[in-house]
């Protein structure tokens, strides 16, 4: 049942003398402990990272015709394979493109801040001009009393 002499499950009950369903049962248990891979039923949409990793790792070693074989059994195509090879030749690089986007969001970020600091303060100002406006007009107000009432 595991690979890479991977049996169908009747050939191997009859070899065995193991019920079909006994043996599915184990090939189940086996993969929820991660000890090997989907069939092709599954299709590769419902494969783990981990599911992938052990497919790149399986077919490292293969030739063409062996790797050929091994995707038609397990239902995935060649070019899924390639890129599922490439991500883990780059899962390492994560880090360098995480620092240069954390970097250039933080640069975002400050000129952002910046922006800001300069609108509050120019709005700050205006507040502060409008407040004195008030307060200039009560004390004229109290001094030369309202504006629409003129002496007569």
């Amino acid at each position: 049942m595991l690979p890479p002499n991977k049996i169908p499950l009747g050939q191997l009950a009859k070899e065995e003398g193991i019920s079909v369903a006994t043996l599915a049962k184990w090939r189940a248990e086996a993969r929820a402990k991660g000890q090997f891979l989907p069939d092709a039923n599954a299709g590769p949409e419902g494969w783990t990272s981990e599911d992938k990793l052990a497919a790149v790792i399986e077919t490292a070693s293969l030739n063409e015709a062996e790797l050929g074989e091994y995707c038609r059994r397990r239902g995935i195509y060649l070019e899924q394979l390639v890129v599922w090879r490439e991500a883990c030749a780059r899962a390492n690089d994560w880090e360098r493109a995480a620092t240069s986007r954390i970097a250039r969001e933080t640069r975002d970020d400050k000129k952002r801040i910046q922006q800001l600091e300069r609108e509050l303060a120019r709005k700050e100002k205006a507040l502060a001009e409008a407040a004195a406006l008030m307060i200039l007009r009560k004390k004229a107000e109290a001094i030369w009393g309202p504006e629409g009432g003129a002496e007569e």
